[in-house]
């Protein structure tokens, strides 16, 4: 399956792992570009440069095929300042980021003189312009359904993604809702040239959670996931468990950011993940969760994603030829 993205990327599969925080380590990574995407590392989950070059160096160990790297722009007190991640990863011979949170704009001649390949996500039209315009080599845009950040507006994929094909010349990839094979070729059809996957690889026997999160999300409905932190202008998709119930509780009062603070912290999504508490903590969950009935290992579920596209598009050839033969 050849696009634009698995030329620009050197990958088999127009299929990318979501840069997911805390799971977005050597096991996950290694997994999916093993199997012909893209595997990801996600900077943020480590708190020195020492930790982080451990872990590329660990997934070069699984596997000799691209790696990214995720780098959250966004300020934060407790993370090493971007220049440190980035100086690491040009050390490991990573050259592929994927930058999200603010403009990547102070950080790119540095990326580019050294050929990294920018890969910037948005979550509307108007910031993949900016991305294209400060020289990144592509954007993956999500929507509204997406888990982590979708952004401020609630505008869906099946609108947001052909919006941003028409208004860029550099490729696009779609983030928000996507689970299976149906859903690729739906991007693809909208103009995409690949799509994110966060939710689904969450739900994979790779990815280090605890079994109790994993079976929570086999069983969820499209139902089962909840906005939060809107009034504090950092919209989040997360599973709508007792503590985003709280967090939504506390925002209909007009809760400070202050009083949210204990209930949004990432420390209660590691008792999550590592511990199975499913209701002691928030974490991201994309509605995608509802399209989610096993969990299986990454390299079955980039086969069935591929395979199923190309069912679905052969399927609806064969409707188009039935249609011109009543013609």
């Amino acid at each position: 399956m050849k696009t634009r993205i698995t030329e620009l990327l050197n990958i088999q599969y127009p299929v990318i792992c979501g840069g997911l925080f805390r799971i977005g380590r050597a096991p996950l990574a290694a997994a999916v570009s093993e199997a012909g995407g893209l595997g990801i590392i996600t900077s943020a989950t480590f708190e020195t440069a020492k930790e982080l070059r451990h872990e590329i160096q660990k997934v070069r160990e699984l596997t000799d095929k691209p790696i990214g790297i995720n780098i959250n722009l966004f300020p934060s007190v407790k993370r090493m300042p971007n220049e440190a991640y980035i100086d690491v990863l040009l050390e490991e011979g990573i050259r592929i980021v994927e930058t999200s949170g603010r403009s990547p704009e102070p950080y790119m001649k540095v990326l580019k003189d050294n050929n990294v390949v920018v890969i910037h996500k948005v979550a509307g039209v108007k910031y993949a312009k900016t991305a294209e315009r400060v020289g990144c080599d592509a954007v993956t845009v999500v929507g509204f359904e997406a888990g982590g950040h979708p952004g401020m507006e609630d505008v869906g994929n099946i609108v947001l993604v052909p919006q941003t094909v028409d208004a860029l010349t550099i490729p696009v990839l779609a983030g928000g809702g996507i689970a299976d094979g149906r859903g690729l070729a739906a991007m693809l059809a909208l103009g995409a040239e690949g799509i994110v996957m966060g939710t689904r690889f969450l739900a994979s026997q790779e990815a280090l959670v605890h079994d109790n999160v994993k079976k929570w999300m086999v069983q969820a409905s499209e139902g089962d996931t909840a906005l939060i932190q809107k009034t504090i202008g950092s919209t989040s998709r997360v599973a709508r468990n007792a503590m985003a119930l709280q967090v939504i509780d506390a925002e209909s009062r007009g809760a400070s950011l202050e009083e949210l603070l204990p209930l949004i912290s990432g420390k209660k999504a590691v008792q999550v993940y590592n511990e199975g508490d499913i209701d002691a903590g928030i974490f991201s969950c994309g509605q995608s969760v509802a399209r989610i009935q096993e969990i299986k290992k990454v390299q079955e579920i980039i086969l069935g994603v591929v395979n199923e596209a190309k069912a679905t598009v052969e399927r609806m050839g064969n409707r188009w030829s039935k249609v011109n033969e009543l013609k």
